[in-house]
């Protein structure tokens, strides 16, 4: 069977980690074309995947006023660019693998759940954590009853504090405006992942959090706008961009390298040269960040389940811990260790399983989700993992969440849902 044919809108980050499924599985998978405003970005994927310049295009509008090119697109843009972007791929004919979040607004994200139901195409949405070794032993464990019922959960998204740093504070991701909430964007997948887990839906959420450690505020005014304006504390701070970016053993360059902020020379000065000039080099205290650096979620699912969810940007390391109690057992969950531990009330036994790793990104889940988006597309009877339906359910949790944060309200999620359901509606005229 020939390889699927795909277009890749948006050729930073994501869109690589996708697109490199291709040149590791070229029988299951071509990249036929792609769309990006950034020259660099383009030359990259176009000589990753010996593209001609006839199909490299310098923006999705460009890209869909030739046509429908083929029957697959993977959509790998900037939050803020998902509606529109999307939904011009659906208009044009293309089914879309598109990168999480569904869109910045709940509207946004039902507008374009009903744009793929009336046009008959799928939309899946990247949620990789369903796709890796690690998730597929946990949902075995779930579905063999050994734990009984699940009564309670602890859920704990442990950013670490340099990647809050560089997304969060300084990055693409820090400020809600320009992107969206932080638990929107990086929590949108925790929130599949319970409900996948759990299997029942939310009933009532309160949330609290708020922006406490990188703010003006926390420093006097002896602390420069930049690293590289002559920090005082530089060389002991935990955040600075000369150590991150510019430093022989630089632990964040790999992090930059698609980014139109940090583009250099491959020199010492060059790098200095985009300290200096871009979003990198600011201090972490001087930056247009407003997103939470630490968050707690308290629900309810049906059932009378309980929920205690932590996001928060103060971590050594960067993990995802878990604790699932239940009648028969507990079982804890350590996804950096890749390790899921069930301790057996009847017995008193302990049993640790190590799953392994896939292939790609975040533990195989980068190139499982795009598998399964594939064999979709070669099958179009095949029930892919997750669907865009399951997927909107976690961004209403994300959502609400956010809204008791700020409203201080604890959200009944029947009327969250019903709420966002009927403006979309009604802007339709239905």
């Amino acid at each position: 069977m020939k390889p699927v044919e795909v277009v890749i809108v948006g050729c930073g980050g994501r869109g690589n980690a996708y697109g490199n499924f291709a040149v590791n599985y070229p029988q299951e998978m071509k990249v036929v074309a792609i769309a990006d405003p950034l020259e660099m970005r383009r030359d990259m994927m176009r000589k990753a995947h010996n593209l001609p310049a006839d199909r490299c295009f310098k923006s999705y509008e460009e890209l869909y006023a030739k046509g429908q090119l083929c029957d697959a697109l993977i959509n790998g843009t900037m939050d803020r660019h998902h509606l529109a972007s999307t939904l011009g791929a659906l208009k044009t004919g293309y089914n879309v693998l598109l990168e999480k979040p569904i869109a910045s607004t709940p509207e946004d994200c039902v507008t374009l759940v009903r744009a793929s139901e009336e046009a008959n195409k799928i939309l899946m949405i990247c949620h990789t954590m369903r796709y890796c070794p690690f998730a597929y032993e946990h949902r075995r464990i779930m579905d063999s009853g050994r734990l009984g019922e699940i009564i309670t959960i602890e859920h704990k998204e442990n950013v670490a504090y340099w990647h809050m740093a560089h997304s969060f504070v300084r990055g693409n991701w820090r400020n809600s405006i320009e992107s969206s909430p932080m638990i929107l964007q990086k929590c949108c997948h925790d929130m599949d992942y319970l409900y996948w887990m759990i299997g029942r839906k939310a009933v009532r959420m309160m949330s609290y959090g708020s922006l406490t450690h990188f703010r003006r505020d926390r420093v006097g005014p002896e602390i420069p706008e930049r690293c590289t304006d002559g920090c005082p504390i530089e060389a002991d701070c935990p955040y600075s961009a000369l150590k991150a970016y510019a430093s022989p053993d630089a632990s964040m360059a790999g992090w930059v390298s698609h980014s139109p902020a940090f583009v250099h020379d491959g020199t010492m000065e060059g790098k200095l040269k985009a300290l200096r000039e871009g979003p990198f080099g600011r201090c972490v205290f001087r930056c247009d960040n407003d997103v939470v650096d630490h968050m707690v979620i308290a629900a309810e699912f049906e059932g009378g389940l309980t929920l205690a969810f932590t996001m928060h940007g103060h971590s050594h390391d960067n993990v995802r811990t878990m604790r699932y109690s239940g009648t028969k057992g507990t079982l804890r969950a350590h996804m950096d260790e890749n390790e899921l531990t069930i301790h057996d009330y009847a017995t008193g036994r302990e049993e640790t399983i190590k799953p392994g790793h896939g292939a790609g990104g975040h533990g195989g889940g980068d190139y499982g989700v795009t598998r399964e988006f594939i064999r979709a597309m070669k099958d179009r009877s095949y029930k892919p993992l997750t669907n865009v339906i399951d997927s909107l359910e976690s961004h209403f949790m994300a959502f609400a969440a956010e809204e008791s944060r700020v409203t201080g309200k604890q959200i009944d999620m029947a009327e969250y849902r019903a709420r966002f359901q009927k403006k979309v509606a009604a802007k339709a005229g239905r």
